[in-house]
């Protein structure tokens, strides 16, 4: 009676150890990797950026386009690509979501460099690293730190409209909503207020901010919290009635820098978004706010870890997945 306990204690534990193992494998799998194209198309990286210097060279905001694009591709359905799927007659995609559509850009950039990968590589480079990949080229043609970028991600075969409705932050949230939109992709609120440091480069469209003018509440029209000579400059550029065209710079004084402008601009309450302005509204989060307008060279040595860690979200590794031969379309 004794043996055969022992017996079946010793098997529990080796079917434990195993189970073990083969988590642990599939964790090893589902891992991102430096590196990972070095023998399968070595030039990747290379050519990726020779598209965003191309694209940079024509038009300096496409680098703040390319990092939106990857901010809002992983935030919905994970970094897979799926916001580079065009819309079909059956299904509305996330590219066309008023989140998206019409202030998103930089397709051409993934699209040339896809066309000249699967020419070279045909089915290696995913979508979703080629969008990786731009971004952190972008940021380092602003003035942001460089990294290395882990790759092995795959591209998924699902993109809707509606999943950006609940998964993309709002202009409008205040420091608690996004510290919980965050915190669903695994990203604390440093990692929040650091990565909100974006809105240092690139321009709004009026329709994103214009309720800070004219209709903030029922009470008041304009936002008490908008620093007056500001919102009279933003009321210049944005009518009340904007329509869907006019943008504006998120950073007047060095909209094309990766700077710790934005962070300076929040505590002078000029963040545009009320998202930036609500930063100050923690204490936590306002001396995050302080610290980051103090020590620029601190703030993008965060940033570039945070992306790193942002890149890695709700990844499609393996046999998960596709390598889509049109980044538009699925295969």
């Amino acid at each position: 009676m004794f043996s055969s306990t022992k017996h079946s204690n010793m098997s529990a534990r080796i079917t434990l150890l195993a189970l073990v193992l083969l988590w642990f494998v599939g964790t090893l799998r589902a891992q991102l990797q430096m590196g990972f194209y070095s023998q399968s198309c070595g030039f990747a990286e290379f050519v990726v950026k020779d598209e965003v210097i191309k694209g940079f060279m024509k038009d300096r905001g496409v680098a703040a386009g390319l990092l939106r694009l990857h901010f809002h591709d992983c935030f919905v359905r994970g970094c897979d690509g799926s916001v580079l799927i065009d819309s079909t007659p059956s299904n509305k995609a996330e590219k066309d979501s008023p989140a998206n559509n019409p202030s998103l850009r930089g397709f051409e950039i993934i699209d040339n460099a896809k066309a000249r990968l699967e020419a070279a590589c045909k089915g290696v480079v995913s979508c979703a690293d080629i969008v990786a990949f731009a971004a952190r080229d972008s940021i380092e043609m602003s003035g942001g730190f460089g990294y290395d970028v882990p790759a092995g991600r795959r591209d998924g075969r699902v993109s809707l409209i509606t999943d950006t409705f609940t998964n993309l932050i709002p202009p409008t949230a205040d420091v608690n909503k996004l510290t919980q939109m965050f915190a669903n992709k695994g990203l604390t609120q440093e990692e929040m207020v650091i990565l909100s440091g974006a809105h240092t480069i690139g321009r709004s469209h009026c329709t994103s901010f214009s309720s800070r003018l004219y209709s903030y509440n029922l009470t008041t029209a304009q936002d008490p919290l908008l620093d007056a000579n500001y919102a009279a400059q933003l009321k210049q550029q944005c009518p009340q009635d904007p329509g869907a065209t006019l943008v504006v710079p998120m950073d007047p004084i060095s909209p094309f820098a990766l700077d710790s402008g934005y962070y300076m601009d929040v505590l002078s309450n000029r963040g545009l978004f009320t998202s930036d302005q609500t930063l100050l509204t923690n204490l936590a989060t306002a001396n995050l706010v302080n610290q980051y307008a103090m020590y620029s060279y601190l703030w993008r040595n965060k940033f570039a870890a945070a992306m790193v860690k942002m890149g890695q979200i709700g990844v499609l590794t393996g046999n998960n997945g596709e390598i889509r031969a049109n980044c538009r379309v699925i295969n």
